[in-house]
């Protein structure tokens, strides 16, 4: 078991932007710009203590289910193989 917490679920993320843009989680929009994607990348980074590599998934972080679907895929586990059959 590791020591990392979950990746952020979507109440998660909503929370993450509203903090960013000093609003209550409701105000928050679906869309995600450019600089709120940024940020939101840094602090869930710093949250980690890792390195997310998002070449091409960038552009599908501009709303917040892209952005919840991403970093779940940025996060999770490596897979370790050698189950067998």
């Amino acid at each position: 078991m590791s020591g990392r917490p979950p990746a952020p679920g979507r109440p998660e993320v909503i929370a993450l932007l509203a903090q960013h843009d000093e609003c209550a989680p409701g105000d928050v929009g679906e869309r995600i710009d450019s600089l709120q994607l940024a940020w939101l990348v840094h602090v869930v980074e710093e949250r980690y203590g890792i390195r997310i590599d998002l070449d091409e998934e960038l552009e599908a972080m501009d709303t917040v289910d892209g952005a919840v679907a991403v970093l779940a895929g940025a996060l999770a586990p490596p897979a370790t193989g050698g189950s067998g059959s």
